[in-house]
């Protein structure tokens, strides 16, 4: 009897961490022939996954990263997975505001079309800080993004219509920004969540300004992944994290399906702006649909990296 309970116990907490792992995903077959795709962070996680999805459909996928060696192997797999050769890699540092700028001037030289940009990297919740002595989250997971969306604009609107792509977070919710204090390095937690708030405001500005440019802009919470976030620290964590998150956490591909909807899909043309989860508009706090901060941080984040 005994065994009996213990194995009825186990098939439902199978069935309940499945059931609570559930996700939808992009059905949406259409071809990206012709079309080319920058993503930050294309390397690894949902990033990569992103990268084969688009690559299938025919996109020329340009996958940007620091670690060099690293993308050379991804785009091996990726090439392999998708069965596709119009797949690359580009060096730039997000956390260096002059490699940033050495990157987009490069990239206006070699590449004629920009449809679609995905700022898919970024810094978990660390205490560190960037080449430009801004705070690792916010540097690189907004200011880094920022700056490269800003420089490649034009792009984006020769190209048009294209999409802009900003991966966030639902933990969001639990900070908000301060503007005495952007460069906030205190809590790691509450650094990452006012980065990802961040990304949010940056996302609804961004769309307003290119109303009827032909530009559209989506902020996407992914989910929680099963990614490699957790380099980052020490081994004893990721002992722990990698448990928590073979438990809880979706996997990469799953991750990517919010991604890929909002890089093909013409359901959230109407939406531009706005949040989604799970293959669909999400709800955001009120808070974090304050056009008047949106354009604050904007402002603010235009004289941070000098664009002022």
């Amino acid at each position: 009897m005994y065994l009996l309970y213990t194995i009825i116990s186990a098939l439902l907490c199978f069935l309940t961490l499945k059931w609570m792992k559930r996700r939808r995903y992009c059905m949406d077959v259409k071809r990206l022939d012709g079309k080319t795709v920058l993503i930050t962070g294309g390397n690894s996680g949902i990033g990569k996954e992103t990268a084969v999805a688009l690559a299938l459909r025919g996109a020329r996928v340009i996958i940007a990263c620091r670690d060099e060696e690293k993308a050379r192997k991804a785009v091996k797999e990726i090439k392999a997975r998708s069965h596709s050769l119009n797949v690359l890699h580009m060096e730039v540092d997000l956390a260096n505001m002059r490699s940033i700028r050495e990157f987009c001037k490069t990239f206006l030289q070699k590449e004629k079309r920009l449809d679609i940009l995905i700022n898919n990297a970024g810094m978990p919740s660390v205490l560190d800080w960037t080449d430009d002595n801004f705070s690792m989250c916010f540097g690189v997971n907004h200011l880094g993004h920022f700056l490269l969306t800003n420089l490649l604009l034009l792009r984006l609107k020769e190209s048009s219509p294209s999409r802009v792509i900003n991966l966030t977070c639902s933990s969001y919710k639990y900070q908000k920004l301060d503007f005495k204090d952007l460069n906030y390095n205190l809590f790691p937690f509450f650094t990452y969540c006012r980065s990802k708030l961040a990304n949010i405001y940056f996302t609804q500005e961004l769309a307003r300004m290119m109303e009827g440019k032909g530009v559209t802009a989506y902020a996407v919470h992914p989910g929680y992944v099963q990614s490699s976030w957790t380099c980052h620290y020490s081994f004893l964590y990721r002992i722990l994290a990698q448990v928590v998150m073979f438990m809880f956490f979706i996997s990469c591909e799953a991750g990517a399906q919010t991604v890929v909807y909002c890089a093909v899909s013409d359901e959230v043309l109407p939406h531009s702006g706005g949040y989604f989860a799970d293959c669909r508009p999400a709800p955001l706090r009120a808070f974090a649909r304050d056009s008047g901060v949106a354009k604050k941080l904007w402002e603010a984040s235009e004289r941070l990296v000098k664009l002022a």
